[in-house]
């Protein structure tokens, strides 16, 4: 008997870049969508330069930290909770590799290789660990519990009991009907 592992959650944002032409932001979506990703939360924001800075302070110091953190509070951007199976691998393999250059050659079909400019307008940013991915989803989503949604809410994404509600951008668990229906007849 095979059991599958359960699902992983990671932390995807969508850079001004991206943010600022629908069209772009629309075909990114859809996407993430049709390589089997769900989206948990979504949330429209403008960084403040300070919080740019915290969120990216592993990048203190390195040349390039000023130009990302004046980058990601430029403009508008999108963070999303992404669920699915080996979720963090597999969002950065859509994502394609940080250096858009290099990507344009070796990966032109991933997020980067089609809409990346440079490699800090790069469109996307996304967790590289369960670590690293708790830590960035409560940066983004302090509300958001990710031990009670396994608790709650994961069976109903396993089972894919989900529809996505496009006005949102989330995927939202639908009952079990066969539950509904043994509360109807006892």
């Amino acid at each position: 008997m095979i059991v599958r592992k359960p699902l992983q959650l990671t932390l995807a944002l969508l850079k001004p870049d991206v943010v600022s032409h629908p069209h772009i932001l629309t075909n990114v979506r859809q996407l993430i969508l049709e390589n089997g990703f769900y989206f948990i939360l979504s949330r429209h924001l403008r960084m403040t330069h300070a919080q740019a800075e915290e969120f990216y302070a592993e990048h203190r110091g390195k040349f390039f930290q000023n130009r990302l953190v004046s980058f990601m509070s430029s403009g508008p951007i999108w963070s999303h909770v992404l669920c699915g199976d080996d979720a963090i691998a597999r969002w950065r393999k859509l994502m394609g590799p940080t250096k858009v250059l290099k990507t344009v050659f070796e990966d032109p079909q991933s997020i980067r290789g089609l809409y990346g400019l440079t490699d800090t307008r790069n469109c996307t940013h996304g967790s590289d660990s369960n670590e690293t991915a708790r830590r960035e989803i409560n940066f983004f989503f302090p509300e958001f519990n990710i031990d009670q949604w396994f608790e709650q809410q994961h069976d109903y994404f396993y089972k894919d009991l989900v529809e996505f509600d496009a006005s949102v951008c989330q995927h939202i668990s639908i009952p079990d009907f066969r539950t509904q229906q043994d509360d109807v007849i006892t």
